[in-house]
């Protein structure tokens, strides 16, 4: 998918769905032969939160939030049709396609598979998921599909500053249609602390070692340190929710596989979707392939962590989520197959341009797009 083999996904993010589905197992087999391991953190709790799960999805999202550079926002005003591909898929279109494709499979075509209160709950997970577009693996996808490394990075931070507004009333929305009630204050504290809190504090960090320490150093030396930093804490965070979920998987294995359903078939329809209109609007491939892949991929930490938050760890919907996780890379890495040899569908060239960011990101020491 790529000449240069040395950047792009490396074989732990490439294999991802082995170590998610490795992490459901070990935490699975812990909740069911070492109770004493979930009953004891469950007790580390404040205003129901799990402090051990809170900490690490901390760790999973403030490393991503360092790697935005939101002066490109500065950028928003050249060539805006991109931007708009993006903003109308991810927020007018995909959450509401998410809810409707969930609530057909887990209410109609599951119906006999799935009961209903576990169907409310995996529909909840579902619109968690389709309310949170992607803003890390984004650009390893962009990468790998020769995308243009400073719009995407455009596209990223202004989905980061959508998500403050729009988050809360697509999922409140969606969720009350859903028979589920949240609290107005649950919500916006969710976003709070696993959003605002970590935004601020990745974009303080930039900023400070950029000025500090130069763009050389922040971009070689001390972003590399935390290169597997998100990952580890997604897939510790797993062992947890699994050793609390698993009863219910036990006692439901089917499950897994019915949740993947109706996620896959969401995550391809809106990669089309945004993908065919950067065609119909003539945008070149470096733009249309991004565009197609931030739509598809979710921001699943923050659906896990709300998840969380809002439900409990041991809640279906949180479930539903990781099983998100579970189906995201194989099915990404299918679509940046397709967008690779579709290639000569669209024209060539940079013709939109933006100024690159010290914030183009990368690993291991190049620059890259994640």
């Amino acid at each position: 998918m790529s000449g240069d083999k040395s950047i792009g996904i490396s074989f732990f993010e490439k294999y991802l769905t082995v170590w998610v589905a490795l992490c459901m197992i070990a935490g699975v087999l812990i909740g069911k032969y070492l109770p004493a391991i979930p009953d004891f953190l469950g007790k580390l709790e404040y205003a129901n939160v799990s402090i051990p799960v809170a900490v690490l999805i901390w760790l999973m999202i403030y490393p991503m939030m360092m790697k935005v550079d939101f002066k490109s926002v500065h950028d928003v005003g050249k060539n805006p049709k991109g931007l708009f591909v993006t903003w109308a898929s991810n927020w007018l279109i995909k959450p509401f396609t998410m809810f409707g494709i969930a609530w057909l499979f887990f209410y109609v075509v599951f119906r006999n598979l799935i009961p209903p209160d576990l169907a409310k709950d995996y529909l909840a997970g579902a619109v968690l998921l389709g309310a949170a577009p992607c803003t890390a693996m984004v650009f390893v996808w962009s990468h790998l599909t020769k995308g243009n490394p400073a719009y995407t990075v455009v596209q990223v931070a202004t989905n980061d500053l959508i998500i403050l507004v729009a988050f809360v009333p697509i999922v409140k929305f969606l969720l009350g249609i859903s028979n589920v009630q949240v609290p107005w204050d649950t919500l916006f504290l969710s976003v709070v602390l696993f959003v605002v809190i970590p935004l601020t504090g990745g974009a303080l960090t930039r900023g400070h070692m950029l000025k500090t320490k130069g763009k050389d150093y922040f971009e070689n030396v001390f972003l590399p340190r935390f290169s597997k930093t998100t990952i580890t804490g997604l897939l510790l965070t797993l062992v947890i929710i699994f050793s609390f979920q698993g009863n219910v998987i036990l006692n439901n294995p089917l499950h897994i596989g019915l949740i993947a359903v109706p996620l896959v078939i969401q995550t391809v329809l809106i990669f089309f979707i945004a993908y065919l209109a950067a065609k119909v609007l003539k945008l070149p491939h470096n733009v249309a392939a991004p565009a197609g892949m931030i739509g598809a991929s979710n921001f699943f930490e923050l659906a896990v962590a709300v998840a969380i938050a809002l439900f409990g760890t041991t809640s279906p919907v949180a479930l539903a989520t990781i099983v998100g996780v579970l189906v995201e890379v194989p099915v990404m890495l299918a679509l940046v197959g397709f967008a690779n040899r579709t290639r000569g569908w669209f024209r060539e060239g940079s013709a939109i341009e933006c100024k690159e960011s010290p914030g183009t990101l990368h690993r291991s020491g190049h620059k890259s797009a994640i």
